[in-house]
């Protein structure tokens, strides 16, 4: 009986995107952002929490590359995740839901600013630097989102390996470097970040229990009318 390599490939295939369709669950990500666009605006109530430290930090043009780099970087370490564990994918992607929101929930009720310094056009760096501010409004600055997704980057990442995990934990502690090192927040906007990144990391572990469990048992009566 000569095999059948068609069925087989097809088979094949619809496993591959199986396996990857969970990626389309991504897309929560810029809808719940546009909340952040419409906050990112000036209102008359807009706080400054620069300190003395913030003034002194210098700044490091060559830190806009891994500012820039947050989306790639964030997309690349979901697909590492989700190749190595669906539910460690999932939990990650909860957490940065939840943190998205509560950072938007800060926003409507405590707007703060960070004053820019003026940036020549001087350089690829510089011409980063202007890009970013050209894009994004100083507000929406406390938490830090590109701090508080980076962490969860980190968080996630542990179910990797060393060599992988370890050169994603550098970039991503870059990308939340550079935040200070091109101005674009504060020193009290990263440690918000942090605590932001820590308190929804460990709120999504709680509620995926629960969560799957929910799942299993709406598939369960499914497949149950199925049979009927």
């Amino acid at each position: 009986m000569t095999p059948n390599y068609s069925d087989s490939a097809d088979t094949t295939a619809e496993r591959g995107k199986k396996a990857w369709k969970p990626l389309l669950a991504l897309l929560a990500i810029p809808a719940i952002n546009v909340l952040y666009v419409l906050q990112n605006r000036p209102n008359d109530s807009a706080q400054s929490l620069v300190t003395e430290v913030d003034r002194m930090t210098p700044l490091i043009p060559a830190f806009a590359l891994p500012y820039v780099l947050w989306y790639p970087f964030l997309l690349l370490v979901f697909v590492l995740i989700l190749r190595k564990d669906k539910q460690e994918y999932y939990r990650t992607l909860l957490a940065m839901c939840l943190g998205l929101l509560l950072s938007n929930l800060v926003f409507l009720f405590f707007q703060t600013t960070v004053p820019r310094p003026d940036v020549a056009a001087d350089g690829v760096f510089n011409r980063l630097i202007q890009f970013v501010y050209a894009n994004d409004q100083p507000y929406n600055c406390f938490p830090s989102v590109h701090v508080m997704t980076s962490a969860l980057m980190i968080y996630g990442s542990r179910v990797l390996g060393w060599g992988t995990k370890i050169p994603l934990a550098i970039f991503g502690a870059s990308i939340i470097a550079s935040t200070l090192f091109i101005k674009q927040h504060v020193l009290a906007d990263v440690l918000g970040g942090l605590l932001a990144a820590k308190l929804v990391f460990w709120l999504a572990g709680e509620l995926m229990p629960m969560l799957l469990k929910t799942a299993r048992e709406k598939l369960s009566n499914e497949r149950s009318v199925s049979r009927t």
